[in-house]
């Protein structure tokens, strides 16, 4: 009688698949003219406390998620207050998506910080709101630092 092993769980497939799709909403991460009194706080804490929760113990290091930071944080300086400068330095700034998909498939951060950058760097429209990017990402560590046991 032969009998056929049926291993439990879902098939490394559908792990894989779930692994890649993010639990973190990031819908009320907005910047603009008037930014939610609780964006610096409150929500800064809540995403920081989901990535550091949602990681595993090879992703998600502090030291990975400080690169991000410290590149924005050049770019924010680069630009200062000029919105020409910002447009000229747009694409590069855009280009930090890529890097954290990279970064993902490294397995160096995860889908839900991949899903924050994205959308901090997709809220960037002019200079002012690179500067909330960067405020924001700022709190984020900050908070991220006192969450990631």
């Amino acid at each position: 009688m032969a009998t056929h092993f049926q291993p439990r769980g879902p098939k490394p497939a559908e792990r894989a698949q779930r692994e890649d799709t993010p639990t973190l909403n990031v819908d009320d991460i907005r910047f603009g003219e008037k930014p939610d009194a609780r964006l610096f706080a409150e929500i800064a804490e809540d995403k920081a406390a989901h990535v550091a929760g949602s990681g595993g113990r090879e992703t998600n290091k502090s030291t990975q998620l400080r690169r991000f930071y410290d590149e924005l944080v050049m770019w924010q300086e680069k630009v200062g207050a000029s919105d020409e400068r910002f447009a000229e330095l747009q694409p590069y700034i855009c280009m930090l998506k890529a890097k954290v998909a990279y970064a993902k498939g490294r397995g160096h951060v995860d889908a839900n910080f991949e899903a924050l950058l994205r959308r901090v760097i997709d809220q960037c429209t002019n200079a002012a709101t690179l500067r909330q990017a960067k405020l924001f990402l700022e709190a984020f560590m900050a908070f991220y630092k006192v969450h990631n046991k």
